[in-house]
């Protein structure tokens, strides 16, 4: 398949971290990076950069399980729970140093969008790192991450589904009300009839093409508001 991107390595600490990176055809644009669900960098993933690319951003996917990716759900499971909290977080501060490097990256501050496992490390990410300016959580999941909402400064878009039994109507709003209350700016919606991983167009017994394209949209558009300096 051919593809905008580019795969590429950087330092985190005394390692070196892979990851995606696809840039748009344009000389520059704001940076955003993407976290991936949790099979891992997927080609899906891949295409998510493209697409952010096509519409103007520079967008970097960073490799948190080390090469490791799954294809049926127990293997997931156990990537996503086997994964070192306190080093992915190491390794997201990492990954923005390495967009904000790159020449084509414009402003000082950069998106983040995360899906299922990837969109509570995007809060997570927006929690800990000040160069975060926008938070894109499409239903975030994940057991072992906590976030202390203090160290927060991004807006956060939220995209949740009402079928999501992962993360279902009562969290969403119980997590928008804490947003809120910490005095954070939150806009969360929640697709009626609709499943966790909807955007994923690899899957086909959960997407809708209908709903993704509009919340893709929506992302788009919120990342170039909060970008746009």
């Amino acid at each position: 398949m051919s593809r905008a991107g580019r795969e590429i390595e950087f330092a985190s600490g005394d390692d070196r971290l892979r990851g995606y990176l696809a840039l748009p055809a344009r000389a520059s644009g704001p940076g955003v990076l993407v976290l991936a669900e949790w099979w891992g960098l997927v080609d899906h993933i891949r295409d998510v950069c493209d697409r952010l690319a096509r519409a103007g951003f520079v967008a970097l996917a960073p490799d948190l399980y080390r090469g490791a990716t799954a294809t049926d759900p127990d293997a997931a499971a156990r990537l996503m729970m086997d994964l070192e909290v306190p080093r992915a977080a190491r390794d997201l501060e990492a990954a923005v140093m390495a967009l904000l490097s790159e020449s084509a990256v414009a402003g000082g501050t950069l998106g983040v969008v995360g899906f299922c496992m990837g969109g509570q490390l995007a809060l997570l990410a927006g929690t800990k790192i000040r160069r975060i300016g926008a938070v894109v959580d499409c239903y975030g999941i994940h057991p072992k991450v906590t976030l202390d909402l203090s160290g927060l400064a991004a807006p956060v878009l939220g995209i949740f589904a009402e079928r999501d039994t992962f993360v279902p109507p009562a969290a969403v709003r119980r997590l928008e009300a804490e947003l809120r209350a910490a005095g954070k700016r939150a806009d969360f919606h929640i697709f009626p009839e609709r499943d966790h991983a909807f955007l994923n167009d690899t899957r086909a017994d959960v997407y809708d093409a209908a709903a993704a394209e509009r919340a893709f949209a929506m992302i788009v558009s919120f990342l170039r508001a909060e970008l746009a300096g």
